[in-house]
Order: C-alpha cells, then sequence, then structure tokens
C-alpha cells in the first residue's frame, strides 16, 4: 500500500466504547464539482477552505465534514482521520439496522464525480488500502455511501466499478455491497 500523506483534519470524534470497525464506505467528491487535482477537497476536510473562492462554495459554506482517507486519481492516498477515531463521512446514514455509520466504518473518498468513471490507479490503491485495512480490523462489508444513506446520497454510483474492486481484491461478492442484487 503506498504511504499516505497525512493531513490531519479537525473534524472528527471519538468511536462509542467497544465500537468495532466492521464496514468500508466509499464516497466520490471533486471540489469544485467535475474538477480535479487542486486542493479544495484537502482544504474542506483541513477546515481551512475559502468559501469565497468559487461560488459552489457557498452552498456548502460551514460544512464540517473528513473521511479517514482520500485517493486522487492519479492512485495517490491521503489520510485525514486516524482508523481508530470517528471520521464525520456518512451523516445521517444505517448499514443492517445499525443506525450512525461513522461509529463503526472508515470513510474513503475517491476523487471524481457522483456516477462518473474512476482511474485504473484509484483502484489499485483502494484494493492495496482494503487488504491493509481487512489485515487490522474485522471488516465485513464494503458499501458506498448510496447504500447507507439510499435517496440523501448516490455516491459514488454506477460509475464504480464493483466487479473490478472484487477481482482485484479477491473478496467473495457477499462482501461487496455493490454487487448485490438487492441492498437491504
Amino acid at each position: 500500500m503506498p504511504t499516505p500523506r497525512l493531513c490531519p483534519s479537525p473534524h472528527h470524534g471519538p468511536r462509542p466504547p467497544g465500537a468495532r470497525i466492521t464496514l468500508l464506505v466509499l464516497h466520490s467528491i471533486s471540489l469544485p464539482p467535475g474538477q480535479y487535482g487542486g486542493a479544495q477537497v484537502e482544504q474542506l476536510f483541513a477546515g481551512t477552505l475559502d468559501w469565497e473562492a468559487h461560488p459552489y462554495f457557498q452552498s456548502i459554506r460551514g460544512l464540517q465534514v473528513s473521511a479517514h482517507y482520500f485517493i486522487r486519481r492519479c492512485g495517490e492516498l491521503l489520510q485525514f482521520v486516524d482508523c481508530e477515531r470517528r471520521a464525520w463521512h456518512a451523516g445521517a446514514s444505517q448499514w443492517q439496522g445499525q443506525p450512525n455509520c461513522n461509529d463503526y466504518s472508515i470513510g474513503i473518498e475517491l476523487e471524481g464525480l457522483e456516477g462518473g468513471p474512476f482511474e485504473a490507479a484509484q483502484y489499485q490503491t483502494l484494493t492495496a488500502l482494503c487488504h491493509e485495512l481487512a489485515a487490522r480490523y474485522p471488516l465485513q462489508h464494503v458499501a458506498g455511501h448510496e447504500h447507507i444513506a439510499p435517496g440523501r446520497k448516490a455516491d459514488p454510483g454506477p460509475g464504480f466499478d464493483w466487479a473490478l474492486l472484487q477481482r482485484l481484491t479477491g473478496w467473495p461478492s457477499e462482501r461487496l455491497v455493490g454487487l448485490w442484487s438487492e441492498v437491504p
């Protein structure tokens, strides 16, 4: 796995006592939407985004969010929150009847547009990260934000290749929610 570049975020908190990390949640983000390679996502998660720098930023002004990891289109890996801490990536969410996915998940943001395609380098980094995290935590599932907050979120969307992630990780389809015909 590539060594992540550390970019500390102030947007995190403690996990509940006894929380087990069993879920990876995949997201997509670009700021402004559809623009890649800039520092704006990093600044948003670090709490330093200049809200006046682009008209779109007014619609997210004051947002306090983070993820554990961000994978740029070139495959570069950034880490914002230690996995032992609760990042603020899922919002109002639930998985298999358990609310507050932030409590028991690790959030991974992929640089991209909701529904758009992702780069081979991103899948390579994501695969290595999935294996690393599975060696450290009792992961049971990998889900998209769309699966844990249906109707509210739609990322990473239909452009994410779940079958490719399955081939690259070698994990069974039961582990990758995006391959399920029906998501509970």
